[in-house]
């Protein structure tokens, strides 16, 4: 009797070693590729303006404001100065990617849009940053260079064209939706939603997180006039309406209503960094702001990619969080 239970003992420890041994040697699951991929993704084709064959790496007209004429260059050229003048070299480089696709879909976008820079009709696009994208060709090193030929035609797609790929700095925690951060004079698309954004942290600087603004009431009246007003003077300021994000959609001065994204264009986007506003009031003839984040706050945050990226998301990751029911599509 004991000889048996021993036999079945030992029968059952051999039986739990071929069980585990199994286990052990059986082979992960593939991953997931983040790859773009072509399956079932209608490709937009090149702008008529673009001369070049589909599937091929077009060439550029670009008008270069510093030195005021046009330079002819192969498109992932123009792609790595834009890159370069948006975005630090010494961040993650999945963020870098992630930047390089907006900025390849965001010029593609524009040429089939406008048609042509504003300062030459004979030219695609331009250096000025008011216009189109950052330029920066001298900042231009390995790691971008890498970042661009890592995502070499890749650009993102929605219903078979090209997406607005819009971007900023830091969305102080929540983006916006096109008409809220942009005034956006059309149908809002709907793969711009808002998203919480992972943009608050210390990594961002100081003058992003929160910051003041003050603005002598004649800069004021006149910043007023550029966005459409027709305030000669005020004696109240007010924000008007609010967004879903929380941002200034419209602000009262007196009883006239202006539109905050415009009114932040016309009075110094650099110093009224956002229109997600705290706190606006008159002080003497001064107006003061305070306010959090930098941009219009629309499309991919710069910094909430950056933290994504600290945390192991890959570009292809952020682009889709911040761009809803998009696909990310290689076209040449």
């Amino acid at each position: 009797m004991k000889r048996r239970r021993k036999r079945v003992v030992i029968c059952l420890v051999i039986a739990l070693l071929i069980i585990s041994s199994c286990a052990y040697n059986k082979k992960p699951a593939p991953q997931k590729r983040t790859e773009p991929s072509k399956q079932n993704v209608k490709i937009p084709k090149l702008p008529p303006g673009i001369k070049g064959k589909n599937g091929e790496e077009p060439k550029l007209k670009v008008y270069i404001k510093e030195e005021g004429q046009i330079r002819e260059m192969p498109f992932e050229q123009y792609i790595a100065g834009v890159v370069a003048g948006e975005i630090k070299n010494d961040w993650p480089e999945e963020t870098i990617k992630a930047q390089a696709i907006i900025a390849r879909t965001f010029v593609l976008d524009f040429i089939k849009t406008k048609g042509h820079s504003k300062y030459s009709k004979d030219a695609h696009v331009s250096t000025d940053i008011e216009e189109a994208q950052a330029w920066n060709q001298e900042g231009v090193d390995d790691k971008i260079l890498k970042a661009v030929q890592d995502t070499r035609g890749q650009v993102i797609v929605y219903n078979g064209d090209f997406a607005k790929t819009w971007f900023h700095s830091s969305a102080a925690g929540m983006t916006a939706d096109a008409k809220e951060g942009l005034d956006y004079k059309y149908k809002n698309p709907p793969y711009i939603t808002n998203v919480k954004s992972p943009d608050t942290g210390s990594a961002v600087p100081a003058d992003e997180r929160s910051w003041t603004a003050t603005f002598p009431k004649s800069n004021v009246v006149s910043a007023i006039k550029k966005a459409g007003g027709t305030v000669g003077d005020f004696s109240k300021v007010v924000i008007g309406k609010k967004g879903k994000s929380g941002r200034a959609i419209t602000l009262l001065f007196d009883n006239e209503e202006v539109a905050a994204a415009e009114f932040r264009i016309a009075i110094d986007s650099t110093v009224m960094k956002s229109t997600m506003i705290d706190s606006i009031q008159l002080q003497g003839n001064n107006i003061i702001i305070k306010g959090r984040g930098y941009g219009h706050g629309v499309g991919m945050s710069q910094w909430g990619a950056y933290y994504m990226a600290k945390e192991g998301k890959k570009a292809a990751d952020i682009i889709n969080y911040y761009f809803k029911g998009i696909s990310i599509a290689r076209i040449w």
